[in-house]
């Protein structure tokens, strides 16, 4: 998904918030804000995800050195559940039935009384989920590219972005290293990821 922990204090703060998010119970999704699949385990694009949380915006954003694409820019906006996004700022994890949804619309530079930067335009280039459902996804977490408005399936397990995920999320294995709100709430919980941390120290070491 084109969507930024050390030692045992962090792990146990997870551990913990996991704990009281599952005593308090976290509020059940919204109508048309849980996923929901069909007989073939595909799953719904849903239709109102403009109406969510916009978590945060990125430009040309790339996890590879490769040199960029000519052809334009490419915005990449993010939307999160009222729900979900309210369970996140109160336990630094994100509840079950979270659904993160990634639109990616094209840049522009010319246009109206435009005269430097670039800004978003045109029809929205592509849509991707990323799921948290304990229930039916290995790791709890599934990943979904839809193709206009019909269901998707899951993207492989073999694909990049899961390994990436684990490998690189600052918390509950999702890039909130990009959600500056998001972030905060996650270093004063104390629930971002040992890998990200330990990823962080390094770069600041340099």
């Amino acid at each position: 998904m084109t969507w930024r922990a050390q030692g045992r204090g962090p792990v146990l703060a997870l551990a913990a918030a996991i704990g009281v998010a599952t005593l308090l119970g976290a509020a059940a999704p919204a109508p048309g804000e849980a996923p929901q699949y069909d007989a073939q385990g595909r799953m719904a694009p849903p239709a109102d995800y403009r109406d969510w949380v916009f978590l945060s915006s990125g430009v040309d954003m790339s996890y590879s050195d490769a040199p960029a694409m000519p052809g334009g820019h490419m915005f990449d906006n993010v939307f999160a559940p009222r729900a979900a996004y309210e369970a996140f700022r109160k336990t630094g994890v994100w509840p079950d039935k979270t659904m993160l949804m990634l639109e990616n619309r094209g840049g522009a530079s010319k246009g109206s009384i435009n005269k430097r930067g670039v800004f978003q335009s045109g029809d929205v280039l592509g849509r991707e989920a990323h799921v948290k459902d304990t229930a039916r996804f290995k790791g709890g977490w599934a990943f979904f590219g839809f193709d206009g408005d019909a269901p998707a399936a899951q993207i492989p397990y073999s694909a990049a972005c899961y390994s990436c995920h684990q490998a690189h999320a600052a918390a509950d294995t999702t890039f909130v290293q990009f959600y500056p709100t998001l972030l905060l709430v996650a270093t004063k919980l104390g629930t971002l990821s040992a890998a990200y941390l330990a990823e962080t120290n390094a770069a600041d070491r340099k």
